[in-house]
């Protein structure tokens, strides 16, 4: 046997050695180019923050401006969309009880005016944090009739577990007629 083809295991530590110093500067390279992602994107949005945030005084909701109990619940626009206004305070949502049309395009815009809320929607994919001094705004559209809860998912201090609304889906014909009637529509006069 020639020595040219012996194993020689000094050689052989060698190589493994060097791969496993490749793989290491890859895996800090990977490291260090999330790290600078990381610190970019913070840098960037705190200097800019993320477009069409809407922010509002949470001491004077009730006061004036959209979120006046007056303003609060479903009221139709021009464009024949509904939008849903709502204020959560420890420890319930105003209004109580809400009414919406199926089949129709539907724009929510909720607050809240003290701890952070959350916001989800029973059987759909409506969840969202309502943050006092934020507006939080989504789109959506039911397709039947029926009834949802809408509990609080964020815990809000000790009576958070009786926290919840109910939202009402009713066919298009029967909420416009009952918008036609009252500006606050509610689960209690159909």
């Amino acid at each position: 046997m020639s020595s040219s083809s012996a194993y020689d295991p000094h050689e052989s530590a060698k190589v493994a050695a060097r791969i496993e110093q490749r793989w290491a500067l890859v895996v800090v390279g990977i490291v260090a180019v999330l790290v600078a992602m990381v610190i970019f994107t913070g840098l960037h949005w705190a200097m800019m923050p993320p477009s069409r945030v809407e922010t509002i005084d949470p001491t004077t909701l009730h006061v004036s401006g959209e979120f006046v109990e007056s303003n609060l619940g479903s009221t139709v626009e021009q464009d024949g969309s509904v939008t849903v206004r709502l204020v959560a305070q420890q420890y319930s949502f105003t209004p109580q009880c809400i009414v919406v049309p199926a089949k129709t395009p539907i724009i929510f815009r909720a607050t809240s005016a003290d701890v952070v809320h959350g916001m989800l929607i029973t059987d759909t994919n409506i969840n969202s944090m309502l943050e006092p001094g934020y507006i939080s705004t989504f789109k959506t559209r039911f397709d039947k009739p029926g009834n949802h809860l809408m509990p609080c998912h964020e815990f809000c201090g000790l009576g958070h577990e009786a926290m919840w609304a109910n939202v009402k889906v009713v066919d298009q014909d029967t909420f416009f007629k009952m918008a036609a009637k009252t500006r606050r529509l509610s689960c209690v006069n159909p």
